[in-house]
């Protein structure tokens, strides 16, 4: 431990009195010792599934190349810093594969050192600015709530830590009570923004069975989802309740005295330990339970935390210094000017789920699940070697390491690890194919055999070949019930044809690349 600058010290050895318990809430020297740690940890695993997944999805050859995407902005609003602030990422100066693998590379060791402990001003803001410049050329695999609201967490987290000196305790940094208020802003806006576009969308949110179809129709189920969805409407109901108390009350509860403010701490955090278990939702749990630890106060979190540890922080300092305190009220009030567009969308009758007003995604809207499908379609990509693609030649899955495929195959458990390519066909399956030019392109990949793309999906048919046609269907899948005979995890039943036989030669598949940006396959 001496290795984080966590030295030994004499109050160790001391239980912590009623006097110094009475000290340790107002300081927040344990909050931000768990917030940055965690927050390392989404990071990290945002950082991780760059490494594994960028180049064939937005490589050079990938299936929406990030530098074809940059040179069509350039040519729709010019080359200039207008136009650099208008899409800030740092791949506008060299957007190849080695730069982007060189991004991946440096965020994944940079976020692993916060994790350790290691974090200060330097390392945050550059945290920060690699994320933004990869969310930024991601296209649809990075547009998602998740990822500004890491760009949001990440931006306010630069202000947090300490200046200089890496380590939890560096005595003449203690955590700016600005910071922490703002992180409960965040922590309104995120939950309160969420409970609004369910009970303004879906119908069923309103009459509290959203739940009965929620489990199954989610984009990437677990086998807890499962057995959730097993159980009786009237648990169902029950949980749709407790779903709009957490998302509509209790964020107000956050700005009131500290029993309950910690009392609203304490039911988020349940509330994010309940949709982890629940479903794969890639990191966005868990970097809202890094949000909402800004909930707690040192005396709060020193009765749960070990003494070893929070013997450290007994006798610190909790005022910032004049500089300092000049810097964090000047962000308070950037905050401030950028929050009126979110809380007028907040307000607003359309409601937008989620949102950025800013280019630097500083202050963004939040949303999840204003809609829930009743049914579950999935897109199955099938091969065949047959010279003839038609219903008497043998069609092979392609599978996904993630999305439902095999019927008989468990649903995977992988958050907060993300697969992008399983969660877009997901989306991908509730619009025609010719609004899905990634999809179009990913099937050309698939019939040239590029190694690249097959890395995106479960080992399965053609790694030694690619087939000479592939074909989507779309199906209908539905969890079994408990104590039906059998092994399967779901049933699936045949809706039709969701794209036709395509060859490397079909003039249609040639004909729609042609007019996609960036290189063919």
């Amino acid at each position: 431990m001496t290795g984080l600058g966590l030295g030994r010290s004499s109050a160790e050895e001391a239980p912590i009195s009623g006097a110094t318990d009475a000290r340790l809430s107002q300081g927040y020297w344990l909050t931000r010792f768990l917030f940055l740690r965690l927050l390392g940890l989404v990071y990290f695993v945002a950082f991780l599934c760059l490494t594994q997944q960028f180049r064939p999805l937005i490589g050079r050859s990938g299936l929406l190349p990030a530098q074809a995407f940059l040179d069509r902005i350039a040519l729709a609003y010019g080359h200039g810093l207008s136009t650099a602030l208008r899409l800030p990422t740092l791949f506008w100066l060299n957007s190849s594969d080695a730069a982007l693998g060189a991004g991946c590379w440096l965020g994944l060791l940079l976020s692993l050192g916060v994790v350790l402990g290691l974090a200060n001003v330097p390392v945050l803001a550059t945290l920060w600015l690699l994320y933004m410049s990869f969310v930024h050329v991601g296209q649809v695999f990075y547009g998602y709530g998740w990822e500004t609201l890491l760009l949001e967490t990440g931006f306010l987290a630069i202000f947090l830590a300490p200046p200089w000196r890496p380590g939890p305790f560096p005595e003449r940094s203690p955590p700016p009570r600005v910071v922490i208020w703002l992180l409960r802003w965040l922590a309104f806006r995120l939950m309160f923004g969420a409970g609004l576009i369910k009970l303004r969308g879906d119908s069923c949110w309103r009459d509290l069975s959203c739940l009965v179809y929620h489990y199954e129709t989610q984009p990437l189920p677990n086998p807890l989802s499962f057995y959730l969805h097993q159980l009786p409407r009237w648990f169902h109901q029950g949980e749709v309740l407790f779903n709009h108390v957490v998302e509509v009350i209790v964020p107000w509860m956050v700005f009131g005295p500290r029993r309950l403010r910690t009392l609203a701490g304490v039911l988020l955090v349940l509330f994010q330990g309940l949709l982890i278990l629940s479903g794969n939702l890639s990191f966005l749990n868990w970097l809202t339970l890094a949000v909402c630890l800004a909930c707690f106060d040192d005396g709060g979190l020193a009765r749960i935390l070990p003494h070893s540890l929070t013997a450290h922080v007994v006798g610190l300092p909790t005022e910032e210094t004049g500089a300092r305190r000049a810097v964090v009220y000047t962000l308070a009030a950037v905050v401030a000017v950028l929050s009126v567009n979110p809380v007028a969308n907040m307000l607003s009758r359309g409601q937008l789920m989620n949102a950025s007003f800013d280019p630097f995604d500083l202050v963004n809207t939040y949303g999840a699940f204003g809609g829930v499908l009743r049914e579950r379609h999935e897109i199955v990509l099938q091969g065949t070697d047959d010279e003839r693609p038609d219903d008497r030649a043998r069609w092979l899955d392609y599978e996904f390491k993630c999305k439902p495929g095999d019927v008989e195959r468990r649903p995977c458990v992988v958050s907060p690890y993300h697969y992008r390519l399983d969660w877009q066909i997901w989306f991908a399956a509730m619009s025609d194919a010719s609004e899905q030019p990634w999809l179009i392109r990913l099937v050309a990949k698939l019939l040239e055999g590029d190694a690249g793309t097959l890395d995106l999906l479960a080992e399965g048919p053609f790694r030694e070949r690619p087939p000479r046609y592939i074909r989507a269907r779309l199906y209908r899948y539905e969890f079994t019930r408990v104590g039906e005979p059998g092994r399967a995890w779901w049933r699936r039943t045949l809706i039709g044809e969701y794209l036709p036989p395509l060859s490397r030669e079909d003039p249609r598949l040639r004909e729609f690349l042609a007019l996609l940006p960036g290189p063919e396959p």
